[in-house]
């Protein structure tokens, strides 16, 4: 006799693999991503092939053959993404830093690691991630390996990646988040090449010019463009429109001209406040002049959770701990422990019962680990899990040791 466990996941994951893309996926395929990301969900401490052999019935060659076998993540995602029925979504897109040892691991180089502020020896993804800005929470839709770069830069891969991939953003916003390394004119010039409008944030020494607006003199020779350089520390105020008045934070709204992007740009000037003094100020941009200054501010401040994604994937799924060395292996484990956290967050969103309820990769990490324990003592034990009694505990035992059982 066995439990019918994780009921929501394999809904879940079954329900996503049934849509036309994976029509012509084979039945042990669909079979093979379901417990694997189900592994994933519920191993506690390092996940690799051995670990993966411990926890099943499998060997830990099947699995290294089957991680070599290609998967589309990115179908897989966007799908689950779309049926979450996201209000506002903007697509965030970062680099992370994947420690890694060893000479013959492919990509493996020097890359900058946030955590460290430094560059280190390992590997990096290229993470693309659906934003929910209401619910201020991120999905993971795909991330790619940064290859060996030869004869290019790394701005210049970035570009390819989005020009590769940029239908898939489009499905679930039009506009595109990064950080402030990527303000340059070749990541701007992409994006609306693309159909894309790009925020993100600019330096504070940025060269900006004021748009002129009032009457031209009439004498012989061009129109007079603009009225002075942009100077973060000395704003001119009648340029400027408040949209935000708070205590922590004051946002202004202008156009101005990039010389560096050599085109017009909204941008959001945030003044940010402790205790009524004045501590700092940002200058925040985007591409869609339309767009509220209101809205580029707290875009880019959403583009932040994608770092939460990286976090709980590294601590509870394993991200950092792939034993391969092969692209395919590689690539198969980073998406799949990244994929393990959307189907958690998706199981979070369609049971809780409280709007102020905040995720917890944790709890959901215990739980599952539960369930693993449970069905093996429910097997080799003999035991009816379909009674009242043993249902009742059962559900007991699902939560046990949970934050907030």
């Amino acid at each position: 006799m066995s439990i019918n466990k994780h009921q929501d996941a394999i809904t879940l994951i079954y329900s996503t693999l049934e849509s036309n893309k994976f029509s012509t996926l084979k039945e042990s395929r669909k079979q093979f991503i379901a417990n694997v990301l189900l592994l994933f969900l519920s191993i506690n401490g390092r996940i690799n092939f051995l670990q993966l052999s411990r926890f099943s019935k499998n060997c830990e060659q099947f699995y290294r053959i089957n991680f070599e076998n290609k998967f589309n993540f990115q179908d897989f995602n966007l799908k689950l993404i779309l049926e979450q029925s996201i209000k506002e979504c903007i697509v965030a897109f970062d680099p992370s830093f994947i420690s890694k040892s060893g000479k013959t691991t492919f990509g493996l180089n020097m890359y900058w690691s946030g955590c460290a502020k430094k560059a280190k020896w390992g590997l990096e993804i290229c993470g693309f991630a659906a934003i929910d800005v209401l619910r201020n929470t991120a999905f993971h839709l795909h991330a790619i390996q940064t290859p060996p770069i030869e004869g290019t830069t790394l701005l210049v891969y970035y570009c390819q990646i989005v020009k590769e991939h940029y239908l898939y953003f489009k499905a679930l916003s039009k506009y595109m988040v990064a950080d402030a390394y990527f303000s340059k004119k070749e990541v701007v010039d992409t994006m609306l090449s693309l159909g894309l409008h790009f925020i993100s944030r600019l330096r504070s020494d940025s060269n900006l010019k004021y748009k002129y607006t009032g009457k031209q003199n009439g004498k012989k020779g061009a129109n007079k463009k603009y009225d002075g350089k942009f100077n973060l520390k000395s704003l001119k105020m009648n340029h400027f429109t408040i949209v935000i008045s708070e205590d922590k934070v004051k946002v202004y709204s202008a156009i101005v001209y990039s010389v560096a992007f050599k085109r017009d740009i909204k941008i959001a000037v945030a003044v940010f406040y402790k205790d009524g003094k004045e501590i700092n100020r940002k200058i925040y941009f985007s591409t869609h002049l339309d767009l509220g200054a209101d809205k580029i501010f707290r875009y880019y401040c959403s583009r932040f959770q994608i770092e939460f994604l990286y976090r709980d994937a590294k601590q509870h799924c394993g991200l950092n701990n792939c034993q391969a060395r092969s692209e395919n292996k590689l690539n198969f484990h980073f998406n799949a422990a990244l994929t393990a956290v959307n189907l958690a967050k998706v199981e979070w969103l369609n049971t809780k019962n409280d709007d102020n309820s905040q995720f917890s990769m944790s709890d959901y990490k215990t739980m599952y680990n539960n369930d693993l324990l449970l069905k093996t003592f429910i097997q080799r034990f003999g035991i009816n899990p379909n009674t009242n009694k043993n249902k009742n505990i059962i559900a007991e035992l699902r939560n046990w040791g949970k934050i907030a059982a």
